[in-house]
């Protein structure tokens, strides 16, 4: 019983050393994903920036305000024509 016990023991600590292998490796390329990320956000930021300084300023169009729509009938008004017109809800 004691052979099974250190044969146990032996698989568990393997397995142990190979998770945290795992773990370094993912960890390492989580970050190197990272970098590399954060580089092309640099580089397409710088890209903007410099497309938008060589173009024109231009005025923001003015918001015209939305009127207001009259309000025709209530709700039951609505929904009595709607059951006149044959629609059932």
């Amino acid at each position: 019983m004691a052979e099974k016990s250190g044969k146990y023991q032996a698989n568990a600590q393997f397995a142990k050393i190979l998770r945290a292998e795992d773990a370094k490796k993912a960890a390492s390329e989580y970050e190197s994903t990272a970098a590399a990320v954060r580089a092309k956000t640099e580089r397409l930021k710088a890209l903007r920036l410099a497309r938008d300084a060589a173009a024109p300023e231009q005025e923001p169009a003015a918001v015209k305000p939305k009127a207001k729509k009259k309000s025709k009938g209530s709700l039951s008004n609505w929904l009595d024509g709607q059951a006149k017109e044959g629609r059932r809800g």
